[in-house]
């Protein structure tokens, strides 16, 4: 791949050479301290930059040293480190981009409709090579794409990796550069993308020392759950998360990016102007997938065009009704979802998000999404479990726990053949019990407390909760105990569920997959409380139907709710779905697909 110049972090060039650069606007002097104790005087530019060049190798350790009005001084990482000798806190390691042999250098990816998602905590999988090792497995059930939970460098050695504070250095203890890199070619040769979550709305409490030196990269008027709100007004700031997209793109061949909580970012005009950098910069010789996680439901920016470059958005409206229809659960964000969540399921099945401009119940009824009805429905990521809603509880509960085991093979039949593209979360295939639990490895004492206290007290308000004592056996954050729970397992079923998975994604392959480009929505409408029926006409004309009742009873239906035309083929069905059908009846806990015939 050709040479890019990074405005941030460290740069071999030409002759054994490497150009240092930093943006420290609130610093006097900036010194480079190379191997521990070699000081060299870097030069001030124009707008708070401070460069250097000097000799040195791949491998060499360095720090900036700040120096501040008062003479005192202060060392620090690289803000745009490429990786870390040890941890947050120690020393920077110049690293030769170029220097790993692609095995598959003409990969060119797979086209958006072809995704099939597989997210996964690269920790609890032992690392990059564990990731690494689980490849083939994925591949042979018929995933398309793994996508990588953040692993940008994070305090210790244990963590979601959402308190990151270095976003440009995959975090030691997974693995070294070189073995990401081999990951994601190791996917490439087995046909698979390879997504990463990046996070942009804010760093982690502990490692982040952009504040002594660069108070300008945050906003003292806009503060977020996180602290102070990273100013994107300005220039430097935009150009150190953009080029972080480009880098993991570049440099690491990932076929994607997953964007989190971009919502939480004030400035979102930006948003569109790195989406469309990523596309200018990076052409049209490489599939490239930009993924959002926007609770606004903000559909103006999905369409891959110039004015909306994002692929898709995980559809949380989605996971939510579905959730609540296979619990019951009506506590939290599960409120806005419990009245006639049939309705709303239609709505997501048909148009993409179910808010769409609507009052909304938890925010005070204020105003929430715009319009979805025109976008295709790949434009939307589609799940019922992932790290989010699965470890956001306070004991980590998979669906397994707390669904009827019919009533969630149905959702998961839905998820896997509808045109929305499809997301499981690690474990998912074989039906894991493993909770998945918020885990971190904080040495600071102070901190380690205030998290897991802070922890606690956010389900004071749900009434499983309102006694302390209940409070008390959430797991602490920081036991070790909490992240080696977290490990997922096969359960006494796991034959079953991978089978029922790899027969899914079959069908999906077979028969969904190659006609989604040119998909529409033809509607979808309510059969029972719990039971809807949409369809689409796919590309080649032909309509796919899906009928899904997750109610513990029947549904008195008439043949003519479900299929519009004689002739239509059975894609899959749960137990005697069709035979039930014939006596207008959609059983409890059940799913079917059919293929009508083109019109």
């Amino acid at each position: 791949m050709s040479s890019f110049n990074y405005a941030f972090g460290a740069q071999i060039g030409s002759a054994g050479r490497v150009l240092f650069r930093l943006w420290a606007p609130s610093a006097d002097q900036v010194n480079l301290i190379l191997g521990g104790d070699t000081t060299h005087a870097m030069t001030a530019l124009p707008d708070g930059w401070f460069a250097l060049e000097v000799a040195c190798q791949p491998g060499s350790r360095y720090q900036y040293e700040i120096v501040r009005n008062d003479g005192s001084t202060m060392r620090v990482a690289d803000p745009a480190s490429r990786a870390q000798d040890t941890d947050v806190h120690d020393a920077s390691v110049v690293v030769d981009l170029q220097s790993y042999h692609w095995q598959y250098p003409l990969w060119r990816g797979r086209p958006w409709h072809e995704t099939v998602l597989y997210e996964l905590h690269v920790g609890a999988c032992g690392g990059f090579s564990g990731v690494t090792h689980q490849l083939p497995a994925l591949a042979a059930l018929g995933i398309t794409a793994i996508e990588l939970m953040p692993i940008n460098d994070f305090p210790g050695t244990r963590n979601w990796g959402y308190d990151g504070v270095l976003p440009y250095a995959p975090d030691t203890s997974y693995g070294t550069p070189e073995e990401l890199k081999a990951l994601i070619d190791t996917a490439h040769g087995l046909g698979m993308m390879v997504f990463l979550d990046v996070v942009y709305n804010h760093f982690g409490p502990d490692g982040n020392y952009l504040g002594a030196y660069a108070k300008d990269f945050f906003r003292d008027d806009i503060q977020t759950p996180w602290g102070q709100a990273i100013d994107f007004r300005r220039p430097q700031v935009r150009d150190f998360f953009t080029e972080n997209a480009l880098y993991w793109l570049r440099e690491y061949r990932f076929d994607g990016l997953r964007f989190d909580a971009v919502h939480m970012i004030s400035e979102q005009d930006w948003l569109e102007e790195m989406g469309q950098r990523i596309r200018d910069e990076m052409g049209h010789e490489r599939h490239i997938h930009l993924v959002l996680e926007h609770d606004d439901n903000a559909a103006h920016l999905l369409g891959k065009t110039a004015e909306a470059p994002f692929d898709a958005q995980w559809n949380d409206d989605g996971h939510h009704v579905l959730h609540t229809l296979l619990t019951g659960e009506n506590d939290h964000y599960y409120l806005d979802y419990c009245q006639q969540p049939a309705e709303k399921l239609a709505r997501c099945l048909a148009e993409g998000f179910v808010y769409q401009g609507e009052p909304s119940p938890i925010r005070d009824n204020a105003l929430r999404g715009e319009s979805s009805a025109h976008l295709p429905p790949t434009a939307f990521v589609l799940f019922i479990q992932n790290h989010d809603q699965i470890g956001n509880r306070a004991f980590g509960d998979r669906l397994t726990t707390l669904a009827r085991p019919d009533a969630l093979r149905a959702a998961m039949a839905l998820l896997l053949l509808s045109p929305q593209i499809p997301l499981l979360f690690m474990g998912e295939q074989w039906g894991s019990t493993t909770p998945f639990l918020f885990f971190t490895s904080y040495q600071d004492e102070g901190l380690a407390t205030a998290v897991r206290d802070g922890r606690r007290q956010e389900f004071a308000g749900f009434a499983a909760f309102a006694d302390e004592a209940q409070r008390e056996r959430i797991p602490d954050p920081n036991a070790p105990d909490t992240f080696s729970d977290s490990i997922p397992q096969q359960g006494p079923d796991a034959e079953q569920w991978q089978t029922w998975v790899h027969t899914l994604l079959a069908l999906r392959k077979q028969h969904v997959m190659p006609h989604l480009h040119d998909c529409r929505s033809l509607g979808a409408q309510v059969l029972g409380e719990s039971a809807v029926v949409a369809r689409w006409q796919l590309a080649h004309g032909r309509v796919l139907t899906v009928a899904l009742n997750l109610a513990s009873t029947p549904v008195k239906v008439t043949p003519d709710h479900i299929v519009h035309t004689g002739g239509a083929d059975l894609l899959f069905e749960t137990t005697n779905v069709m035979t039930s059908l014939q006596g207008d009846i959609l059983p409890a806990d059940s799913f079917i697909a059919l293929l009508e015939p083109v019109a």
